[in-house]
């Protein structure tokens, strides 16, 4: 049983699946959408500018339609006037033609979004398989495409038998009526008709376009074991992991780095060490480690600070101590207390100085450090050894 159900597909397409869906060109689409988009653009064409080009197809028709005696004659002056009328008539309906093109530009946006794919350019000889185009033909999703057709021929007809019974003796009485007034009332029973084609194929596509989502999903949906099989991939994969691990160290020396403005003091060794600190003096915490670095980082973090007026003090053994000793975010220990309470009452005094004007003070002349927890004091012993030697 449990062989069973890993192999049935009941779990979601990952993101990744998806994207490989989408560089296959493999996307939802909706041609019920399309039609319908392309049609209700082309009725809101007429409604807008119908009358313009119903008065310019007119005025058109009357002057090919009239005789100039002996101009119509001569070839050149028909080439120039027939060159005239086709120009006028594309001006005419570039805005209809424009609203049209437009509005196929924006349905897939709809839908899927645009996808191109220079694959599917590429001969496949396999389509040319009988046997796959007879199991295209004999498929679950042929049935739905052809109840789908029929339920539009039968929603249409409806619809088309419909208008002619309500508006046909509208119809027959257009050829009693002159040509101006029937011109106008047939271009009032096109448009009629155009609403109606529109709102029929509207309920077809509020219809399909759930549906083809649905299939869509359905047909990315994956296994468990396939679900196993792809986290296995993307995390045994060496180059995705370091690439992760690079834009998450990207992110935390950017989150680092936008605090450095919030600090107190930057602390440094002073070229190869860096460590900001920032006092809450609103709370009850210990200065909290804002951010640290080592050789460029450390650089990058003294330049932030002088760009911020953050004060830059040099004390080598604390400034050490604190970079071997804390992480980031982390409150100092309590053994650096002493050595960092001095540090922050020179920088208070000295922002009251700068404020006040009064004494300006002294920065500590000892900042001792309990034994152990320069990093220094560990390697000088084996330092001296190697000169002796």
């Amino acid at each position: 049983m449990a062989e069973e159900s890993d192999l049935e597909k009941t779990e979601s397409a990952s993101p990744r699946k998806i994207e490989k869906a989408r560089e296959a060109g493999d996307i939802p689409r909706s041609r019920e959408l399309a039609t319908f988009s392309i049609l209700a653009a082309a009725t809101a064409g007429f409604w807008l500018v119908g009358q313009t080009l119903y008065l310019h197809l007119q005025k058109n028709m009357r002057e090919s339609l009239s005789f100039k005696g002996v101009p119509s004659f001569d070839a050149e002056f028909l080439i120039s006037s027939y060159a005239t009328l086709m120009l006028d008539l594309v001006i005419t309906f570039s805005p209809f033609i424009g609203i049209i093109v437009l509005t196929a530009l924006i349905t897939p946006l709809l839908i899927g979004g645009w996808s191109f794919t220079a694959g599917n350019l590429a001969p496949n000889f396999g389509k040319l398989n009988p046997a796959s185009g007879l199991a295209k033909i004999i498929s679950i999703n042929s049935l739905v495409e052809l109840i789908k057709a029929i339920a539009k021929v039968i929603f249409i007809c409806f619809a088309a038998w419909y208008l002619v019974k309500s508006h046909l003796l509208e119809v027959m009485s257009l050829m009693s009526q002159p040509i101006e007034l029937g011109g106008a009332h047939q271009m009032e029973l096109i448009l009629l008709s155009l609403t109606v084609l529109v709102g029929t194929l509207a309920v077809i596509t509020m219809i399909d376009v759930p549906y083809q989502l649905w299939s869509y999903n359905k047909k990315l949906k994956m296994t468990k074991q396939e679900v196993k099989d792809e986290a296995k991939e993307s995390e045994g994969n060496p180059e995705i992991k370091a690439k992760i691990r690079q834009q998450q160290r990207e992110m935390a020396r950017r989150r680092m780095m936008s605090k450095i403005p919030t600090a107190d003091v930057v602390i440094t060794n002073p070229t190869h060490y860096a460590v900001a600190l920032a006092y809450p003096e609103d709370s009850n915490r210990a200065p909290v480690v804002v951010a640290k670095g080592l050789d460029d980082v450390a650089m990058v973090i003294r330049e932030l600070a002088g760009e911020h007026h953050v004060l830059i003090v040099e004390a080598p053994p604390l400034a050490r101590a604190l970079y071997a000793m804390t992480e980031l975010d982390d409150e100092i220990p309590p053994s650096l207390y002493n050595a960092v309470a001095q540090i922050l009452a020179y920088v208070f005094q000295l922002r009251m100085f700068k404020e006040v004007g009064q004494t300006e003070p002294d920065f500590p002349d000892l900042l001792e450090l309990p034994p152990g927890l320069d990093p220094y004091d560990a390697i000088k012993p084996a330092a001296s050894m190697m000169e002796t030697a």
